[in-house]
């Protein structure tokens, strides 16, 4: 279950947003508090896994409150949900930590995607095993903070490249389209297409092997 605390100075804004939350299965909310000093203490007595957090409050802005839980060593999430567009304000959040930024005003669908964006990324991270330094760099880019992974094209999934890349690096020998295919469950085209990217952004050796007739099979391996 995660625990969230509803930041806003909108008493009706608030109960709506809190509405939202406890809609979601896996969430409940813990507290809510209107200013900024509210917000502080209720993370300190109610111990949150994550903020909704109010950028324009009365007594001091939204950011200002992170910089207030994180000096007091609160490790809790940041999501913020605000009016203000401003380029530098959305830089500042992103450096500050929020996990995500959602403007206002937004309806239920908004919040709940971002909502469950965010607790598969909790729990993916929760259950990361660091073994070398890919291991590293998934751990970043999955937080948001770091990227080493080129883009993937459209129509591939970051959990199936997952998947296809986690079976090359278990097998010691190479993996054709169809071995790859079966390994991960899917359709041997959609292997290929992960293994060829990997292969076209230098991740992925590929090898030829020649039989008695016909086209060379192509065979991949993880490039170390």
């Amino acid at each position: 279950m995660i625990d969230v605390l509803v930041v806003d100075d909108d008493f009706m804004v608030a109960r709506i947003h809190r509405g939202f939350v406890e809609r979601l299965d896996g969430f409940r909310v813990v507290g809510s508090a209107s200013t900024g000093e509210e917000a502080v203490a209720c993370v300190e007595r109610l111990r949150p896994d994550l903020v909704l957090l109010d950028l324009y409050l009365p007594d001091m802005f939204g950011l200002d409150v992170v910089t207030r839980i994180r000096a007091a060593r609160h490790d809790c999430d940041v999501l913020v949900i605000s009016a203000a567009r401003e380029v530098e304000t959305v830089r500042r959040a992103v450096r500050y930590g929020a996990v995500n930024y959602l403007l206002k005003p937004f309806g239920f669908d908004e919040l709940r995607t971002r909502l469950e964006q965010y607790a598969a990324r909790r729990n993916s991270l929760r259950a990361t095993v660091v073994s070398d330094q890919a291991d590293v760099d998934r751990v970043l880019s999955r937080s948001g903070s770091h990227s080493t992974t080129p883009a993937l094209p459209r129509g591939l999934s970051a959990e199936t490249a997952e998947l296809v890349e986690r079976a090359l690096r278990q097998h010691s020998t190479t993996l054709s389209a169809a071995e790859c295919a079966s390994a991960v469950g899917i359709s041997r085209v959609s292997a290929r297409r992960y293994l060829e990217h990997f292969a076209d952004t230098g991740r992925a050796a590929v090898s030829l092997r020649y039989g008695s007739a016909g086209r060379p099979e192509r065979r991949y391996s993880w490039a170390s």
